[in-house]
């Protein structure tokens, strides 16, 4: 087997893990920010603030949902992290944002978050903040992802070694 052809079949059988409900869902919140006028806004870091960027392109420009991310803003970013640290950066950011309700948070991450261990503090801070925290350490987190509407985890799925040539 090809490298091509195995990494197209761990591709199929990483399609057919993911909750196509969950989809759903994620789908009907979207159309229902689209028509409520809501804005869109994506959170992410490394890899994801890559990701974070592309969607607002995608999101703005095929969907017509206004959306935005701060990681588009590198001098905001960076000032932002130099002045107030980086576990605050995004929720610092969201402020001046100033969120409504009808408003929703998008957050591309692969390892999550947690605060004790000091892993994405950004993204965890910034999610209690718009889940209605206000100080002080998050009511639960972290949140299991079963247990928001607003959430498509990722299959569980064991990275093989692959051979290279």
């Amino acid at each position: 087997m090809t490298y091509a052809q195995q990494h197209l079949g761990e591709a199929g059988k990483i399609m057919t893990m993911l909750d196509a409900a969950a989809i759903e869902r994620m789908v009907a919140l979207l159309a229902d920010l689209r028509s409520q006028g809501g804005r869109l806004f994506f959170l992410g870091v490394g890899g994801s603030a890559g990701n974070a960027s592309h969607a607002v392109n995608d999101f703005r420009k095929i969907v017509g949902i206004e959306a935005y991310t701060p990681t588009d803003n590198v001098s905001e970013l960076t000032a932002r992290t130099n002045d107030d640290g980086w576990a605050s950066v995004f929720v610092e950011w969201l402020k001046v944002s100033r969120l409504r309700a009808k408003d929703m948070l998008f957050v591309f991450s692969v390892g999550g978050g947690n605060l004790e261990k000091n892993i994405s503090p950004n993204l965890v801070t910034a999610l209690w903040v718009w889940s209605g925290g206000t100080a002080g350490i998050p009511r639960r987190w972290p949140m299991p992802a079963s247990s928001s509407p607003r959430s498509i985890p990722k299959p569980s799925h064991p990275t093989p070694k692959r051979s290279r040539r």
